[in-house]
């Protein structure tokens, strides 16, 4: 073997055996067991009066291999209760029986599949996967272009995709390959997601070696995932690669995590022992981020179809359908609303059933068995995000009870829950009056999402990545979050911040320290790119009854 046929060895070796750490099988609890109340409790949306399964809303999957196809596939024909919308090698029609992934099926099954007994978070979903192939033959541009194809599917219509795969640093083609969203596949996903209004789910490194790139995205979410404790998850599992670099093990876990402070985790998902079919039709459990990504990733279809459900009887005016005085519009199909959205619904602390904790189903630990009280984002107002569990654990019907409120913008006093989309003006602000006064010791959660702009350098005008082509990184503007009594307008005067430099989210969990009126600020703190810019905001507070 030549020295260049060794190096290119080295780097395919490196990332197979970073895939391989990102999930594992044992032999075959169930699928359903993710899915009910002790995961996501995606189940209670799919059953009356909710009745939400992703009915027309699209949904992506980007990785080395795809699904099977039933009546183009014939050796996995088997499996027809897995029904992709349509399959692809990059951005061309998949061929009969090629690239057929293992890995991509079990992916997709937890995101669609239609079986009684193994059913996905959102079986009606529309599914469109594309294969990347071979990594000998494949890199960065080419996992670029396959989401590219994949979120121009569905008319320019499809609200997530799910990346349970990605690229080790060895293969990254930069003299210093670190995580500082510079790599190309990076920059893409930013790039997309502001551009083709879409949502990325990204499965967290975990493992030496891992999958770093591209965690250190902006724009999308990145997940790490939950292990069963008395039979609910509600904790880190100790595989995670996202505790702080210490030890023997600092200098390979540095080179896995954000370059400076800020935080890779957006959000836990449920992730081991994951019931699902492989390709010869046997059950056989499963664990990683790779199975907790597309739990997120399905979860938006079942919001979405509600959202569009809404949006339809809005539009039609079938106000009999509708909450007194619900507000809707197309804005309900942001992706930093959704990212937003999600993260602010997420489960922290168990409620004690008095209200004060927003009803939380779970107390959510890290795997040093301390819990969100206990984190840095607690306690510091420059951390938005805990390193372990970003936000806390999906729960999909706190987001659908998170989302259902409805919009509702600064011109006046909002609801106790709800959610905008909105822009503020450099050194501006916008202000949320609540509506009611809140209770005293009662939480409340704010999350606040933004995009970082990355654009296309397109050589040859014709407003799609080609391969050779690159993006160019104009910064993210730093926007703050604040709760602050109604009648301050001084940010020094606020009762809960979030101030981070560096991040694309604010996200404030805080306890209110008096019972009274109080307002919530955005506020556009320092200009890198546009003067104005659009966000995601949500927000969950306990009124005085």
């Amino acid at each position: 073997m030549s020295l260049t046929q060794r190096q290119i060895g080295k780097k395919i070796s490196w990332l197979i055996w970073g895939l391989s750490a990102s999930w594992f099988i044992a032999p075959a609890q169930a699928l359903d067991d993710s899915l009910g109340e002790a995961g996501i409790n995606a189940n209670q949306l799919h059953q009356p009066p909710y009745d939400l399964i992703g009915r027309k809303i699209a949904i992506g999957q980007v990785e080395i291999g795809r699904p099977s196809f039933f009546g183009i596939d014939k050796a996995i024909s088997w499996n027809y209760k897995l029904l992709p919308a349509q399959v692809f090698y990059r951005d061309t029609p998949a061929k009969t029986d090629t690239d057929i992934d293992p890995h991509a099926a079990m992916v997709a099954g937890v995101m669609v599949s239609n079986d009684k007994t193994l059913k996905g978070v959102a079986p009606g979903a529309r599914l469109y996967a594309s294969a990347v192939g071979s990594p000998l033959k494949s890199g960065q541009p080419e996992e670029c272009l396959s989401a590219q194809h994949v979120a121009s599917q569905n008319g320019g219509d499809v609200r997530a995709i799910n990346f349970s795969f990605g690229e080790s640093l060895q293969r990254d083609s930069r003299s210093e390959s670190i995580l500082d969203g510079n790599a190309l596949l990076t920059q893409c996903i930013d790039w997309s997601a502001r551009v083709h209004n879409v949502l990325y789910v990204i499965a967290g490194n975990q493992g030496s070696g891992g999958i770093p790139i591209p965690t250190d995205h902006y724009n999308g979410i990145t997940t790490a995932y939950s292990t069963q404790r008395e039979g609910i998850f509600t904790k880190v599992d100790f595989a995670n690669l996202s505790a702080a670099p210490l030890g023997i093990g600092r200098r390979l876990i540095n080179r896995e995590i954000n370059v400076g402070p800020r935080r890779a985790i957006s959000l836990v998902a449920p992730g081991s022992k994951i019931s699902v079919y492989d390709l010869e039709g046997e059950v056989v459990e499963v664990s990683g981020t790779s199975f907790a990504a597309p739990h997120i990733t399905a979860s938006v279809a079942l919001l979405q179809e509600y959202g569009d459900r809404t949006l339809q009887d809005t539009l039609l005016g079938k106000t009999q359908l509708l909450p007194s005085g619900l507000n809707w519009s197309l804005d309900s199909r942001r992706h930093e609303v959704m990212k937003a959205v999600l993260l602010n619904s997420a489960d922290k602390i168990q409620d004690r059933g008095d209200g004060l904790y927003l009803n939380m189903s779970r107390t959510m630990e890290g795997k040093d068995s301390r819990n969100w009280l206990d984190s840095d984002a607690y306690q510091n107002p420059e951390i938005p995000l805990d390193i372990q569990m970003g936000t806390g654990h999906l729960n999909v019907f706190r987001a659908y009870q998170q989302f259902s409120p409805g919009q509702w913008n600064p011109t006046a006093a909002v609801p106790p829950v709800g959610w905008d989309y909105h822009t503020v003006e450099e050194s501006s602000s916008q202000d949320y009056q609540l509506a009611q006064p809140l209770k005293q010791g009662s939480f409340v959660a704010l999350t606040l999402a933004w995009d970082r702009i990355v654009e296309l350098e397109d050589t040859n005008d014709n407003n799609i990545y080609d391969v050779g082509e690159n993006f160019r990184d104009r910064g993210l503007n730093n926007l703050d979050l604040f709760l602050v009594p109604a009648d301050e307008d001084n940010t020094s005067k606020s009762v809960c911040a979030s101030v981070s430099r560096v991040d694309s989210v604010e996200h404030i969990f805080c306890q209110v320290p008096k019972s009274g009126r109080y307002k919530i600020r955005v506020q556009y703190q320092r200009q890198e790119n546009e003067s104005s810019q659009p966000y995601g905001l949500a927000w969950w507070t306990v009124p005085v009854q």
